[in-house]
């Protein structure tokens, strides 16, 4: 499968997919994809949905998660993870980058760009990590306003309310948010930096009939927990957010370091992606068959004077 044949994209809209998966029986797992490549790499493993972090996208920018980067510098990220992997997509958007109409633009241009789910959080700007400390919150009220907003602004997508009102206002203050997020037009909810088994199960106890996004992010305050635990506490959806940049940036570290210290790459050969597996995974040969097959198309003998032969 290529992006470039029309009849082997997808027929119904990604939103509409990643509603029905959020609703299907089981855990929806969705790793983090920080560019094309590893959204076929994930794909190739047999997920059947993607993340895409706001941490992840700056940092292979260099840049920290701040909030600088710009709509249409996400929706470029958006446009090659869909258009490699086909999958649908969760896409950070933190706080909604503005205000109402502001956020607004936001679902629109995310959606066009191939999104299937944004999440919007109730922190100000500059945001942090939501694992940080002395993160500082919008209103209750204004929150709801801006999710309100992205509800009126997609057509197909997936909207979710992330708040991070545990770490400052208690499991109560999360819980009564996140009701206000859902009765405004969220389709679920994401509690961001719970700290125990406990506190995910007690925020899903009090919030039965809303669909759950843990994140399950490392060196944070999360404790360590695989999908089906996740699932037993009553959550719909899980990301791995940041796992891939994470693991790709050490592996990169280390090639500079080698190459600094022996003036060749010969020592990290075995731990590197071969010419033949990258030509796998980009589909290589199906683009190349393509090509050749179009190429190939016999066409109308056209005669001298510029008239079809007969």
């Amino acid at each position: 499968m290529t992006y470039l044949v029309g009849r082997d994209l997808p027929a119904t809209p990604a939103g509409r997919r990643f509603r029905d998966m959020m609703a299907g029986r089981g855990i929806l797992r969705m790793p983090g994809a920080h560019n094309g490549q590893a959204a076929l790499q994930a794909r190739d493993n047999g997920f059947e949905a993607l993340y895409l972090s706001g941490a992840a996208m700056t940092a292979s920018m260099g840049l920290p998660d701040l909030g600088i980067i710009t709509v249409d510098e996400v929706c470029f990220f958006i446009r090659q993870i869909v258009r490699a992997s086909g999958l649908p997509l969760l896409v950070d958007g933190d706080t909604g980058y503005g205000e109402t109409l502001n956020v607004m633009n936001m679902v629109r241009a995310f959606e066009e760009a191939g999104a299937a789910a944004v999440h919007i959080e109730d922190q100000v700007l500059p945001k942090k990590c939501g694992h940080l400390n002395d993160k500082k919150l919008v209103s209750p009220h204004d929150m709801a306003q801006k999710v309100a907003a992205a509800a009126r602004a997609r057509r197909d997508m997936v909207i979710i309310a992330r708040t991070d009102a545990a770490g400052s206002e208690g499991l109560d203050g999360a819980v009564a948010r996140a009701r206000l997020y859902h009765e405004a037009g969220a389709d679920a909810i994401f509690p961001e930096a719970l700290i125990s088994e406990d506190m995910f199960r007690e925020f899903a106890r009090r919030l039965p009939d809303v669909p759950l996004l843990a994140n399950m992010t490392e060196f944070g305050r999360t404790p360590y927990l695989t999908d089906r635990a996740f699932e037993e506490l009553g959550y719909a959806m899980v990301i791995w957010p940041v796992s891939s940049l994470r693991v790709a940036n050490r592996a990169q570290d280390e090639l500079y370091r080698t190459i600094a210290r022996t003036g060749g790459t010969r020592d990290m050969l075995e731990r590197m992606q071969t010419r033949e597996e990258l030509y796998r995974t980009l589909r290589y040969y199906d683009y190349e068959a393509l090509d050749a097959g179009i190429v190939a198309t016999v066409l109308p003998h056209i005669g001298q004077g510029g008239r079809d032969a007969a």
